[in-house]
């Protein structure tokens, strides 16, 4: 069975790969937003390129509390993550970060008056493995609890 360590170096790993995550604001009426994250390093922060006139950034307070989701691609590892999010639009860490496909969204570039950098603090996180599998079902078939193999599965870590 995975450690909470090795949990958490996966989930890095799938979210470094996949790089989408469902983010909101905590305690308001901004519901979560698919986004593209971008990881530099294991621990964060999370990178987020967005616009000024999104409801995400116009709600956003300089430290708001967030909650972001995450589900990997092949939907075997999960992640519910909480943190701070705050406007950072750092020219160096912008420079560091832009791609083609964030500059196919901001006409003006890198200097475009719209572009908004939100950096994602991690705090903690729940990082669950799919618990669903063949091997899972038949475990069930012979009458073995699939809970009990399952509590090695998930881990809360601080980030």
């Amino acid at each position: 069975m995975p450690t909470p360590a090795e949990l958490e170096a996966k989930f890095w790993k799938s979210l470094k790969s996949d790089m989408t995550m469902m983010i909101g604001l905590d305690g308001s009426k901004v519901i979560p937003r698919p986004m593209t994250a971008q990881i530099e390093n294991q621990n964060g922060p999370i990178w987020f390129f967005t616009a000024t006139d999104t409801e995400l950034v116009e709600g956003l307070k300089d430290g708001s509390g967030a909650t972001a989701t995450f589900t990997s691609k092949g939907h075997d590892l999960f992640a519910t993550v909480q943190g701070k999010l705050f406007l950072d639009n750092n020219p160096v860490v912008i420079d560091r970060l832009w791609n083609r496909f964030v500059a196919a969204w901001f006409e003006g570039g890198k200097d475009d008056p719209r572009l908004a950098l939100l950096r994602f603090d991690p705090q903690e996180a729940e990082i669950w493995l799919d618990g669903s599998s063949v091997t899972a079902g038949i475990k069930m078939l012979l009458g073995f609890d699939p809970k009990e193999e399952y509590k090695d599965k998930v881990a809360k870590v601080s980030l």
